[in-house]
């Protein structure tokens, strides 16, 4: 019921007293009155989403939360505004679809289809500048702050990138509509896409058994009288960090029909490991926005910690709202993850538990890029497999940071990229991504272990 949810809640924060608390990892604006000049301007848009499809997500995101929906949720590390392309935005999204195809067939579970896309233009960093040669200039935030290249004017943060943001997020947002609108979740073609990707694939024989046997079940279901469009889905829901308060809460509305607030910039918004303090900013405005939302969770996250987040975030305990994105990396996930998911299962708070294999494997080449290792990525989802296999709990899906084309950001994989190799297409301005086929592999190697999970509970 909307009436349970945090918007409505008497802990929930009003809108705007986030700007009461310290705000971790916020640019500095030089010019304050042009700040609040775009913002003034951002408030007067129309929502970039609507209500409705973020409640549609609370709902999907409960399934999971319940062990009856996967979610898998990819893409950029940090959108460009220069890459905003009807080429661009297609091989990501196809990308995605052929990943969820798989994972569907194996989990033998819906799977939620989620982006980091059409918001994804902030990131948070290690430090507030970087030097070079011995010049030092504030550091990249990604293209809603400032530009990658190395200059004063480049690198000084500018407020009107934000209605830039704006406008590349709404234009993402109608290809990926008028993409899934054309038939691009069609199961036969995205099946068609993956038996070629399975028939070049060094690891072909590993993967040809799960391709053969989807073609067994499409075969049975035309046989009974079904039809594989009958079970095409065109729903694919957005998500990005809610970094940057200053946008979010200019773009944060009203619902008419409920009176929810609600961020009108995504569908999902998550808060990251580094902006996630109880009594911080972040923590104060999720708190009073409708939405679905998430938290990232490091290794270093305590069990009380996470039940305070629940308490912040969560007080009314609706299946949907909250999200726990654990990224402890490979050597910790076995460790660290437990205790959590013991904890949180205990209170009785429903959350869907999912792994971002990604951010606690960055390592650094020998040629000075940041990369990860891709037997790295799939081994911290062997250890999140098994940590809720072995405590009864449901390991709710993956979040990836990916690109639909073949970049060499990442080593390994079936078509194999060595540290050699990094620097001849080497293409985000922030963190490695996998590329398409490594990002397929990963789809492939994850349905093993989602099926033995299948049929151990089926068992039980």
């Amino acid at each position: 019921m909307d009436t349970l949810l945090p918007g409505t809640s008497p802990s929930a924060a009003p809108p705007g007293t986030w700007r009461t608390r310290p705000a971790a990892q916020q640019p500095p604006w030089p010019d304050r009155t042009s700040l609040d000049d775009v913002t003034g301007r951002l408030a007067a848009l129309p929502p970039l989403v609507l209500w409705d499809e973020c409640a549609r997500l609370r709902d999907r995101l409960a399934d999971v939360a319940r062990g009856e929906a996967f979610l898998l949720q990819g893409g950029d590390c940090a959108e460009t505004l220069a890459d905003v392309t009807a080429d661009a935005v297609r091989a990501k999204l196809n990308t995605l679809l052929q990943m969820s195809a798989v994972l569907t067939y194996a989990a033998a579970l819906p799977v939620v289809k989620m982006g980091r896309i059409a918001g994804q233009y902030a990131k948070p960093r290690s430090r507030p500048t970087e030097t070079r040669d011995g010049v030092t200039l504030p550091v990249y935030r990604g293209d809603a702050v400032n530009d990658f290249a190395f200059t004063p004017a480049s690198r000084t943060p500018n407020p009107e990138r934000l209605l830039r943001v704006y406008q590349s997020s709404a234009n993402t947002l109608n290809l990926v509509r008028a993409f899934m609108a054309g038939g691009y979740a069609g199961l036969d073609q995205v099946h068609e896409w993956n038996r070629d990707f399975v028939a070049g694939s060094p690891r072909r024989s590993t993967y040809e058994h799960l391709a053969e046997r989807i073609d067994h079940a499409l075969d049975f279901m035309r046989a009974i009288g079904g039809r594989p469009e009958d079970f095409d889905s065109a729903e694919f829901f957005v998500s990005h960090e809610g970094l940057l308060l200053d946008y979010e809460s200019a773009l944060t509305r009203e619902d008419e029909r409920t009176g929810l607030p609600y961020a009108a910039s995504g569908h999902l918004l998550w808060i990251g490991e580094r902006t996630r303090d109880l009594d911080g900013a972040h923590v104060e405005y999720f708190s009073g926005i409708a939405n679905p939302i998430a938290v990232k969770l490091g290794p270093t996250t305590t069990a009380d910690t996470a039940l305070r987040l629940i308490d912040r975030l969560d007080p009314e305990r609706v299946p949907g709202r909250l999200t726990f994105i654990t990224r402890m990396g490979r050597d910790r996930v076995r460790e660290a993850l437990p205790p959590l998911v013991e904890k949180v299962t205990a209170s009785g708070a429903q959350v869907a538990w999912i792994c971002d294999p990604m951010h606690g494997n960055t390592i650094e080449a020998p040629s000075g890029h940041k990369t990860r290792r891709f037997d790295d990525v799939l081994e911290e989802v062997r250890g999140f497999f098994e940590v809720h296999h072995e405590l009864g709990t449901h390991p709710g899906g993956i979040h990836v940071e990916l690109t639909g084309t073949d970049v060499t950001e990442c080593v390994g994989g079936g078509h194999e990229v060595a540290f050699t190799d990094l620097s001849s297409r080497y293409e985000s301005t922030c963190d490695p991504r996998l590329n398409r086929r490594q990002s397929l592999d990963l789809a492939f190697l994850a349905a093993e272990f989602l099926t033995r999970t299948v049929r151990q509970r089926g068992r039980g």
